[in-house]
């Protein structure tokens, strides 16, 4: 008599190492979408600062329309919408654009507050020593500004990071997706979640830390 056949297994060590590609992955996406995020946010929060009034009519409206719709909304419209008009993009391409300009659309009101936080008499005193506007901007407003504002840099990173979760929908092997898949297989969600979840608590945890300790050496 034929044994059955069992289509399920347990979790072994190649499903870890699966999921620390996975990981990998999903650092990537981070790292891409959070640097080129926060370039663009810092440019788009000093314009924002400088034109209030037509900042907030033209850049302000794209921002805030990226702020408010839902990011798995973005995803599956802007993926679909490159292979509408002929853009054959790759899912990890895809999510790294669209993940970008979603971190600058929250980095770039963190980004003007640290710019206004800077007063008038201080950027006076820099024009007169000569400096000019944007000697100005480099060596007074932009260094003091933006390490007030540090803390909350930090938080958006934290929050793009567990949100590139949802590049899953695209279709690429990041975290969450191997995870699922592991699910389907292992049937073991616990076991496959608590792992999962460790490898973000791993990615995560390290920028927090430094960050803190980027503050303390900032404020001895």
């Amino acid at each position: 008599m034929n044994e059955p056949i069992s289509f399920f297994s347990g979790f072994g060590p190649k499903d870890l190492w699966y999921l620390a590609q996975a990981a990998w992955q999903t650092l990537l996406i981070s790292v891409l979408s959070i640097s080129a995020g926060t370039v663009m946010g810092i440019f788009f929060g000093w314009i924002l600062s400088e034109s209030k009034v037509v900042g907030s009519i033209t850049i302000g409206f794209v921002l805030d329309a990226f702020r408010s719709v839902p990011l798995i909304i973005q995803l599956v419209l802007f993926y679909n919408l490159f292979n509408v008009i002929g853009l054959a993009v790759s899912p990890f391409t895809a999510g790294v654009i669209i993940l970008g300009v979603y971190t600058s659309a929250l980095v770039a009101n963190v980004a003007r507050g640290g710019i206004e936080s800077v007063g008038k008499p201080m950027r006076r005193a820099g024009r007169s020593l000569g400096l000019s506007y944007f000697q100005t901007m480099r060596h007074v407003v932009w260094p003091i500004g933006l390490r007030a504002v540090f803390p909350s840099w930090v938080g958006v990173a934290l929050g793009v990071l567990k949100d590139s979760a949802l590049v899953s929908v695209l279709g690429h092997p990041e975290l969450l997706k191997v995870a699922r898949d592991l699910i389907t297989r292992t049937q073991q969600p616990l076991l496959v979640l608590a792992v999962a979840g460790a490898f973000y608590f791993a990615l995560s945890f390290p920028i927090s830390r430094y960050a803190a300790h980027l503050e303390r050496k900032w404020q001895s």
